[in-house]
């Protein structure tokens, strides 16, 4: 079943970059166009800058669970995390911006074409 579980998170994940693609302040993480690289698309996830859409990450994680779509946060920084507190961490602020406006969207097994309409809808809302 894998060829058809990566198949599945390529295909959602190529309709979240269809169809956000236009909205402004959202954007779809993807693999480089370079072509040396094929992502399984685990996670599909995206940035939202809360200047251009008015919503912090949060905001519109909470937004969609009221719709009962479920979303995540973006994982932690390890650096930041309790149990490498004592850890040396080379950091340039790139880890904690996306920790602090990326948001991990629905797409495994369960989120059929119908599935994924709702949570495009409830995200254009």
């Amino acid at each position: 079943v894998l060829d058809d579980h990566i198949a599945h998170h390529k295909h959602i994940q190529k309709l979240y970059e269809e169809l956000l693609a236009d909205v402004k302040g959202v954007h779809v993480h993807s693999q480089p166009a370079s072509g040396e690289y094929d992502s399984n698309y685990w996670l599909n996830t995206i940035i939202v800058d809360e200047k251009k859409t008015g919503y912090t990450y949060d905001e519109l994680r909470i937004k969609l669970d009221s719709y009962g779509i479920e979303s995540r946060p973006l994982w932690k920084p390890m650096h930041s995390q309790p149990v490498y507190k004592d850890a040396p961490a080379y950091v340039n602020g790139v880890s904690e911006r996306l920790f602090e406006q990326g948001l991990c969207l629905p797409s495994g097994p369960m989120v059929d074409d119908k599935a994924f309409q709702r949570i495009i809808g409830a995200i254009m809302k």
